[in-house]
């Protein structure tokens, strides 16, 4: 037992409520349990019991056992005067004052045993063995709920973006766009290069893609080897050199990866295909806000690497022909990662709940992400059919099964009780 599990039986009111009595041996009725407290002070607010034939209103106090509440000092702490009720998994001392209710013998066993197996489990999930027994009714709701979590706080990052740049929504849609190039792995380095060329600087350079390249790969730390028999890597480094004079420029720190990456996702071949866009596109968030649809922004992200990457991955390593068009994976993607965040943040921002309510249709006409995550869940039977569903299963994963929320999952919840 621990005192997580004891607020989410309490709260849930997983205990039987007969013939309730307080330690003392009065007649205890649950009128309310009380909101769950965030802040410091007592863990259940504004809850209502009865004792004997009295209605009692204010606070509940939760503890493993009641000595812990001289162990914390409670008794001398005013934020604690107001507690109606004491509710103790375990009673072993005398308390002055405040009724208790201890809890021990009135939880039922196996629902202490599933919540023991949940916390032992070492597979995928938790509760990976028991996926099976979850309908379809049970996981939409939570699907919701777990797109919202992450859609605002994707827009969170957003948002300060948008601070840091005083309100330009177009200098933050770069950042956002060009951090999301570089996928998980190289994400830092691209948003850090980003930050290192403005718009107004890259405007200058639009129409020659070469110099837009230079600028990518030189600020990305991509030109500073020397490379023989390569023409174009020379050409490039020439080019960078001078902007970096020109407009004394400093490399970012932190390195690109290659490792363990397949060769279409190599941050050499990004960079590429992020300046053909950039090439390509003025106002880029305008033309992003007003797209009317998902097919229009694929449209819009449509982009060939320059002629020199349809022969290579890196520079100095040619390969076979082919050409190097940003595909249908990558622009999803971007659709779901970058697209749909950045434009339900502009909807939060303007309180314009029809750009919020298209950012949510973007995400479900989207295609499903497939990766390790994804995977992990349809093994188990659970749908993954667009990009709404991969980003629910997504937080699901990594904002709660990873650390073993059980208790605040509505599917562990659903097990629990079952």
């Amino acid at each position: 037992m621990n005192e997580k599990l004891l607020h989410f039986i309490w709260q849930k009111q997983y205990y039987n409520p007969n013939e309730l009595v307080t330690v003392s041996g009065e007649p205890l009725k649950v009128i309310a349990t009380g909101t769950y407290n965030l802040d410091q002070g007592p863990d259940f607010k504004q809850a209502r019991v009865r004792i004997r034939q009295t209605t009692w209103a204010g606070n509940i106090e939760l503890h493993l056992r009641t000595s812990d509440w001289y162990r914390h000092q409670h008794q001398h702490d005013r934020n604690f005067d107001n507690v109606i009720l004491h509710v103790v998994w375990k009673h072993d001392a005398e308390q002055n004052g405040v009724p208790v209710l201890e809890l021990e013998n009135r939880v039922p066993k196996v629902l202490l045993e599933k919540f023991e197996g949940l916390m032992n489990q070492t597979s995928f999930i938790p509760c990976e063995k028991m996926m099976t027994r979850v309908e379809e009714i049970h996981w939409q709701s939570w699907k919701d709920r777990l797109v919202a979590e992450r859609l605002q706080r994707k827009s969170a990052v957003v948002l300060k973006y948008l601070e840091e740049n005083k309100g330009n929504w177009e200098e933050t849609c770069w950042w956002i766009i060009a951090r999301n190039f570089g996928s998980r792995v190289n994400m830092a380095p691209f948003e850090e290069m980003a930050k290192s060329l403005s718009l107004p600087l890259l405007a200058r350079h639009r129409s020659q893609l070469i110099q837009l390249e230079s600028l990518f790969m030189g600020q990305a730390g991509l030109l500073r080897e020397k490379i023989s028999g390569d023409d174009y890597y020379s050409l490039l480094q020439r080019e960078y050199h001078f902007f970096r004079e020109k407009y004394r420029l400093k490399p970012v720190n932190q390195p690109v990866y290659f490792l363990r990456m397949r060769p279409g996702n190599f941050p050499t071949l990004r960079l590429a295909q992020l300046a053909a866009l950039m090439h390509k596109t003025t106002h880029l968030f305008s033309r992003i806000r007003d797209a009317s649809d998902a097919s229009a922004l694929r449209e819009l992200f449509d982009v060939f690497a320059n002629d020199y990457w349809h022969y290579h991955y890196r520079f100095g390593e040619a390969t076979r022909y082919r050409e190097k068009r940003l595909g249908a994976v990558m622009t999803d993607s971007l659709l779901i990662n970058a697209i749909v965040p950045l434009l339900f943040a502009y909807g939060q921002y303007h309180q314009d709940q029809v750009m919020k309510q298209k950012a949510m249709d973007l995400l479900e006409g989207s295609t499903a992400e497939n990766n390790s995550i994804t995977q992990g869940f349809r093994r188990m039977g659970v749908k993954n059919s667009n990009g709404y569903d991969s980003q629910a299963i997504t937080e699901l994963k990594n904002e709660y099964c990873s650390h073993k929320r059980c208790l605040e999952c509505m599917i562990g919840n659903f097990l629990l009780k079952a």
